[in-house]
């Protein structure tokens, strides 16, 4: 034992744990990979940043060009012919926003496939169907060669910049993440992206559409209740839709339809009613919110030649804007342009078609699409007398019957040659001949000039029917229903220097009963006409800030009109529960405006949403509720109606006034709980009424949290003059006015614009999402067209002939 104990043991130190070690390490080495991949992007990003400052070598100039892009980051372009300046605006517009451009001529000519893959087949299959691209075409044959000409250099300039970032490995980053380049610019593609605006402003197809569906399965009177006027043959014609149905269940699921509020607010005031004694344009059209915008500011001057405003970027010129003399704003008119033909198709032939009792050949386009990684699709696209069918995109193309579509901006039209003449105009005749030529799509102009002239004209072309309205699908295989021409141009609405000392419109209906031709019958909501109406017509003199708080004004005059009503509806029901009287509290003590901090306007809309569940569904699935693109007008009638205690077959199908407005109201209440919490109180309309300006690739996740703006709290909604539409099922704020202009005519030589979300298509550019603050908040910039006003920033380019 003596033995054992005096041997010594070494003591064991237990060995440390190596694994935190090499998890740090691990830990070191992936945070220096997303470090250098993150620099690395960093640096690729501001690789493609525009230069803006110093000189470029530009092939095709005559002479050097100065662009000052000012304080907002618009441009001002100083050329000294008008080849030099459509070259450097083409250039300038590509450094800015190149591959919104090459999205947009993409999604108008069925392109998409070629560089996002197959999810996008459906979508180039239906705008390749419509055509617009070869509308596009076929318009060019009808300008002029001025205008062949501002075509050609505006494509060459954007080609300079095209070139020159290939070769420097500069283009933009989604180029990068979508693994492609853009092709050349061709002028072609300026008039597709004008084509696609038109589209985009027409929509009343689907509206045809939509009720053609609803033909085959409703009684006529609850299909009467979706219309927007009787036919005056509607007998026959309802007749013809039951007797020849097409299956419209594909077109309804991957139609890509112009959004149904879709429209603007202009207004010009007289020298009379203005502070300043000149008169006064606002301007502020309603289109989707995307970043970049769809507006592209800019200033253009050249010898005969100083105008600014805005255009679609992809397109030369200014569309809306101001000279030294004009100035000049839109709205959608919104007649009945397109026409649905019913044809019956020869079962022994599938390319002819019926028509005054003989088989007619119809021509037919063989389309191929690319598709990125896969084999191209082939596609045919059969057209008949009457144009394109739709009705069959997505599915076999040998139905016994088929939907064609009659549409004017099918036909050649010269938007462009309109554009070009504006510029130059400097007074109200020289305007108006200029109208001559800008045929689709139609829309309400007004003018405004130093002279003190304010003046309104609807234009475009119109057609005129031998039967028929607009409303719903006639047959094709007759000439009953044909188009014999368009309201001649004298005759189109037109309004000059009106006594009431202004001229507003919002969509709303701009001719009385005794006008005697059919523009449509589906016009927009009278809400924010009739608020304007209520502005301009309350106070004798109108400042600029007058104007610019009206632009962005949030009285909801819908609700001033139905909410009472309503509440007296449910307000003494036992089934009431305890929540929804807290609600019913808070909507009985609104002030009717839509501020984005109350809690009102967001139980007010939720509960107007409601309504369209209650009452149209399950006889309206999901997919064909996008055809319905008068539903929010059919909707506001069918309550007017019940409020006064009419018959209503929607309503009464389903129990009633009483009954229908408080399952609305809970399920409402019920949406704002999940998604506020219980108490209503609380609840703001601007935590779920929020705009983020959503980019292309900001649906894909985490891409959104790059690319798109900061979610902002919006207040506003559909119905009030500060348009902010919003996605029924998350509250995004997904359009509006992208562009808000004043004009004060007292000094024509400047105006206030705001352009949300901001100048810049790209990421790093400090002009990219500068804007958000000011265009939710109700701000503006000044943009000026005196040299030494704008030249401050000092962000001066020569671009120097190569």
């Amino acid at each position: 034992m003596k033995l054992l104990a005096a041997v010594t043991v070494p003591s064991v130190k237990p060995r440390k744990k190596r694994w935190p070690r090499v998890v740090g390490i691990i830990v070191l080495i992936i945070v220096l990979l997303i470090a250098c991949a993150g620099g690395y992007v960093y640096w690729l990003v501001n690789k493609s940043l525009p230069v803006i400052k110093g000189e470029l070598r530009i092939s095709g100039l005559e002479k050097e060009v100065t662009v000052w892009r000012d304080e907002s980051g618009v441009p001002h372009i100083e050329a000294q012919s008008e080849q030099d300046l459509y070259i450097a605006q083409g250039y300038v517009t590509a450094q800015d926003r190149i591959f919104q451009m090459d999205l947009s001529r993409r999604q108008a000519s069925g392109q998409l496939s070629e560089v996002v893959g197959a999810k996008a087949i459906d979508r180039d299959k239906f705008f390749r169907s419509f055509g617009l691209r070869r509308a596009a075409e076929a318009s060019l044959a009808a300008y002029s060669e001025e205008s062949k000409n501002v075509l050609e250099w505006y494509a060459q300039g954007v080609n300079n910049y095209i070139k020159q970032a290939k070769e420097s490995k500069s283009l933009p980053i989604e180029f990068t993440i979508l693994g492609y380049q853009p092709t050349e610019w061709q002028p072609i593609d300026s008039l597709t992206i004008g084509k696609y605006m038109a589209y985009d402003l027409a929509g009343n197809w689907e509206g045809q559409a939509f009720r053609y569906s609803m033909a085959q399965k409703l009684s006529p009177e609850k299909l009467q209740s979706l219309m927007p006027t009787y036919p005056k043959d509607g007998a026959t014609i309802i007749q013809a839709l039951k007797d020849n149905p097409v299956d419209l269940t594909a077109l309804a699921a991957a139609a890509v339809t112009p959004d149904p509020f879709n429209g603007s607010n202009n207004w010009v005031v007289s020298g009379e009613k203005s502070a300043s004694g000149k008169p006064m344009l606002a301007n502020d059209p309603h289109l989707g919110l995307d970043a970049p915008s769809i507006w592209y500011e800019t200033h253009l001057s050249a010898p005969d030649l100083n105008v600014s405003g805005v255009i679609f970027a992809g397109v030369p010129g200014i569309i809306l804007g101001h000279n030294q003399d004009i100035a000049w704003g839109v709205t959608n008119l919104g007649p009945d342009v397109q026409d649905l033909y019913i044809e019956k198709r020869n079962p022994e032939n599938p390319n002819q078609f019926e028509y005054m009792g003989k088989w007619e050949d119809a021509k037919v386009y063989k389309e191929e699409i690319k598709i990125k990684g896969e084999e191209p699709v082939s596609y045919d696209v059969v057209v008949t007398r009457h144009g394109p069918i739709i009705s069959e995109f997505a599915k076999d193309q040998q139905q016994d019957t088929a939907l064609a579509m009659r549409w004017t901006a099918l036909d050649s039209t010269t938007e462009l040659e309109a554009i070009q003449m504006f510029a130059k105009a400097h007074n109200w005749e020289e305007f108006k001949k200029s109208l001559e030529f800008f045929d689709a799509p139609a829309q309400n102009f007004v003018f405004a000039s130093t002279d003190g002239t304010i003046a309104y004209r609807g234009n475009g072309l119109i057609p005129i029917r031998k039967k028929g309205d607009g409303s719903v699908p006639v047959p094709g295989w007759t000439d009953e229903y044909e188009w014999t021409g368009y309201i001649p141009w004298d005759d189109l609405p037109t309004t000059v220097n009106p006594k009431e000392g202004f001229i507003a419109t919002a969509n709303n209906k701009v001719i009385d009963d005794s006008y005697p031709f059919h523009l449509t019958d589906s016009w927009a909501q009278p809400y924010r006409e009739a608020r304007i109406q209520q502005v301009l017509s309350g106070k004798d003199k109108l400042t600029v800030e007058d104007m610019q708080k009206l632009q962005f004004d949030r009285n909801n005059l819908q609700a001033e009109e139905l909410l009472d009503g309503l509440i007296g509806k449910v307000k003494n029901n036992s089934d009431l529960r305890p929540v929804d009287k807290e609600v019913l509290g808070l909507l009985q003590n609104w002030n009717k405006v839509n501020d984005p901090d109350q809690a009102a306007p967001m139980a007010y809309e939720l509960w107007m949403q409601k309504f369209d569940d209650v009452l149209f569904k399950p006889e309206i699935s999901d997919d064909t509720m996008k055809l319905f693109n008068n539903k929010a007008i059919v909707k506001d009638e069918m309550l007017r109606k019940s409020l006064q205690g009419e018959q209503e077959p929607w309503m009464d199908e389903k129990g009633g006034l009483e009954k229908v407005a408080l399952q609305a109201l809970q399920l409402a209440v019920d949406q704002a709980v999940s998604l506020q919490g219980k108490h209503p109180s609380k609840w703001q309309w601007g935590k779920f009424h929020q705009v983020d300006f959503p980019h292309p690739l900001g649906s894909v996740k985490p891409l959104n949290l790059i690319f798109n703006a900061k979610a902002v709290p919006m207040g506003g909604g559909r119905v009030t003059v500060g348009a902010a539409g919003w996605d029924s099922a998350t509250g995004e704020v997904n359009h509006g006015a992208p562009w808000r202009t004043v004009i004060d005519l007292s000094d024509p030589q400047r105006s206030f614009n705001v352009v949300g979300p901001g100048q810049s298509g790209h990421l790093l550019s400090k002009w990219y999402h500068n804007q958000v603050d000011d265009w939710t908040t109700g701000q503006y910039h000044m943009t000026s067209i005196v040299p030494a006003i704008y030249r401050n920033a000092g962000n001066e380019l020569k671009l120097i002939p190569d």
